[in-house]
């Protein structure tokens, strides 16, 4: 027989009672705050880079991207208080994306360097690389945004060599190997420049084709 209280009552067991409902029900409804606020997280990210792409750094205020996202600015600071905060962090986060959603639709190795050289490319010629593009050239002129933007080009670049790598099948250890990769990847950043300002396709395409037949004849 279990244990009697003073009152001659049987003590609560653990878990029961008003307490533990009242936690249960805090629990159940903390999941679904989460849940909003890192949906907003990823709203205020994906709008940055798209307002970046569209408007560059000057058009670009904290104002300006939570209204494309939907929220108020108060909500956009309390997630990143400054300006620096959010446009850096939304450049790498769409990066992150970007280079997952390559990886899942690319094969990697070589049958398939066609397909990597094209994807490759459409890294750099899209709304994100133009987004980074004003981004860079603002943290030129702007000191407290450089340090921020000089890393994050690091760790960017560090990332598109590695998925280069991955995608082409490359061993890097063979001399040259490395130069030919980055060479990819310098060409492909210049075709994004190019993009800015003409959008020619047929020419890219043609570009595209070389280039895999040149990493076929380097990588064998």
């Amino acid at each position: 027989m279990g244990a009697i209280g003073p009152a001659g009552t049987t003590p609560r067991s653990a878990g029961t009672g008003p307490g533990a409902a009242g936690t249960g029900a805090r629990s159940a409804g903390t999941a679904p705050k989460q849940d909003r606020s890192r949906a907003t997280r990823r709203n205020l990210l994906e709008a940055a880079v798209a307002c970046l792409a569209e408007y560059g750094w000057v058009g670009s205020t904290v104002a300006v991207v939570a209204e494309r996202a939907g929220v108020s600015r108060g909500a956009a600071q309390h997630h990143f208080p400054t300006r620096e905060d959010l446009f850096t962090a939304a450049v790498e986060y769409v990066a992150e994306e970007r280079s997952t959603a390559l990886r899942a639709l690319v094969p990697a190795g070589p049958a398939h360097r066609r397909a990597a050289v094209e994807g490759i490319v459409t890294l750099y010629t899209g709304p994100l690389f133009r987004a980074a593009l004003h981004l860079w050239v603002a943290a030129s002129d702007e000191e407290q945004l450089r340090p921020r933007v000089t890393e994050l080009e690091a760790r960017v670049g560090r990332e598109s060599h590695r998925i280069a790598v991955e995608l082409l099948g490359a061993d890097e250890s063979v001399p040259g190997v490395r130069e030919t990769v980055q060479g990819l990847l310098d060409m492909a950043r210049g075709l994004g420049l190019a993009t800015l300002l003409t959008d020619d396709a047929r020419r890219r395409e043609r570009v595209v084709a070389q280039w895999a037949r040149i990493l076929d004849g380097v990588l064998g």
